[in-house]
């Protein structure tokens, strides 16, 4: 299974948030240090406060920030709601004469529910417990 951009940015952008989280981060601030486009980095933070994830804040002087501990961000529902409920294959509507006796979807669900159920075992905090990651993170900005 391959996660989406959007959702490695997702994951980029909390990682980043989370341990700068004692001021307000930028977008431009983010997309420097990951080398990302700051349109895309819109759409991910756009998303990530409306679903609570951050919290932001206009003006001059805005940025964003976490809107709840790091230790409460759960990596396997952050996936699950960044890359939505879709099947890695989907044989309904298709004209395939072994649908009817083929257990390759099936089997397909169970390994991307366990690949989930493997990272709700993991919270942002946990991404994090890393003292070299979170080094390279801390901005030099300010």
């Amino acid at each position: 299974m391959q996660l989406s951009r959007f959702t490695d940015y997702t994951l980029r952008v909390l990682f980043y948030v989370a341990i700068n989280n004692d001021r307000l981060a930028t977008l431009n601030e983010i997309a420097d240090f990951y080398q990302i486009s700051v349109e895309h980095l819109r759409k991910v933070v756009h998303a990530l406060s409306k679903s609570g994830y951050l919290k932001t804040y206009r003006g001059k002087h805005g940025g964003i920030r976490l809107n709840r501990p790091a230790d409460q961000i759960n990596i396997g529902e952050l996936v699950v709601q960044t890359e939505g409920p879709q099947p890695l294959i989907d044989c309904a509507g298709l004209e395939c004469c072994l649908t009817s006796m083929c257990n390759l979807q099936n089997t397909l669900a169970q390994a991307q529910k366990a690949f989930i159920d493997t990272l709700s075992q993991y919270s942002l905090a946990d991404m994090l417990n890393n003292p070299r990651m979170q080094q390279r993170l801390i901005s030099k900005v300010g």
